[in-house]
């Protein structure tokens, strides 16, 4: 049996490797996220008194506080490991060498946001 569809329509969706797309837009909603959430977490920080060391600690025990650092630095670190990827992806060529990287890029990601979590929950509590 053969495949009656158009060239067009075989790869529609893919892209040259097949899942770019999605990497692209989540690269782009992470942009944009940070667009937004920089500048209120920005203001809250400098409002709540940042160099001294209590009114740091009391802006990121508060709710409001943690959530937007939560969410900032949530976003960050997905743009961080999206944009390190695309470099990886792009200028290692030595398989190993690439799967290495990306894997400690990810376990790096990871292992940030974890801080970041333990962190907020050690302040609040």
């Amino acid at each position: 049996m053969t495949d009656s569809r158009t060239p067009t329509a075989k790869v529609w969706g893919h892209g040259a490797s097949g899942h770019g797309a999605s990497h692209w837009i989540m690269q782009r909603i992470s942009s944009v996220a940070l667009f937004i959430l920089i500048p209120p977490f920005v203001w809250m920080f400098s409002q709540s008194g940042a160099p001294d060391p209590v009114l740091t600690r009391a802006f990121l025990a508060s709710p409001m506080g943690s959530v937007l650092t939560l969410l900032t630095l949530s976003a960050t670190f997905l743009h961080m490991r999206l944009g390190l990827q695309v470099v990886i992806d792009d200028y290692i060529s030595k398989a190993t060498t690439k799967t290495m990287l990306l894997l400690a890029n990810t376990l790096l990601t990871v292992g940030l946001w974890l801080v970041t979590v333990f962190c907020l929950i050690k302040l609040a509590f």
